[in-house]
């Protein structure tokens, strides 16, 4: 196992075919505002690759965004609304299909109203991971040591966790809610970018 930090684009043959375990790093959670400094994807192989993008950046990343925006290619998330517009707004593409483990943890643990990440990988994994760097400045010149684990320990787990909410929305009879769930969460995605995050627009007022 290994983590792996490149700037501005991934190298290209590095991921296996399959599914890809995807998360971002920004500034902050207004996305406009706020840029996205890294992008974290794993093949689940058990190595994790790092793409990090400085001040300034362009964002053209051919090789990330053509593995991003590959249809033959399952996305794997933890809260795939925000990092699809992250990717979005600053890549171009829209990365999907997709599977979001915090909407399958939803609804399928249905016994517990904790569904982080950290709380995830504690119960369906037996392991633990720090969330102590989450709100560190992500846009440093230097990303350290100790936020390169943390951001590589957010698509660590995605694909196991997959395998095993996979099983428990099958045998709870909602895998066909799910998978619609999943094919909404780009639009979804659009309509927080658009000015529509605070607002259910299926609500009656």
């Amino acid at each position: 196992m290994a983590v792996y930090f490149h700037e501005e684009d991934l190298p290209e043959g590095v991921l296996a075919p399959g599914p890809v375990a995807v998360d971002t790093e920004t500034m902050g959670l207004i996305t406009p505002r706020d840029r996205l400094c890294l992008v974290q994807i794993s093949d689940g192989g058990g190595d994790e690759h790092l793409v990090r993008f400085k001040v300034g950046s362009a964002y053209d990343a051919p090789n990330l965004k053509a593995v991003l925006a590959d249809p033959a290619r399952v996305k794997l998330y933890h809260f795939a609304r925000f990092d699809l517009a992250a990717i979005e707004h600053y890549l171009g593409v829209e990365a999907s299909p997709v599977f979001c483990t915090k909407i399958a943890s939803k609804l399928t643990r249905t016994y517990t109203d904790r569904h982080g990440l950290k709380n995830l990988v504690n119960e369906l994994l037996g392991a633990e991971i720090s969330k102590q760097q989450q709100s560190s400045d992500w846009g440093a010149e230097e990303i350290n040591e100790a936020q390169r684990d943390y951001a590589a320990s957010d698509v660590r787990f995605l694909h196991r966790l997959k395998d095993i909410l996979e099983a428990r929305l099958e045998r709870e009879g909602r895998s066909a809610m799910a998978q619609a769930c999943f094919e909404f969460l780009p639009t979804r995605a659009r309509l927080d970018l658009a000015g529509w995050a605070e607002h259910d627009i299926f609500s009656h007022m």
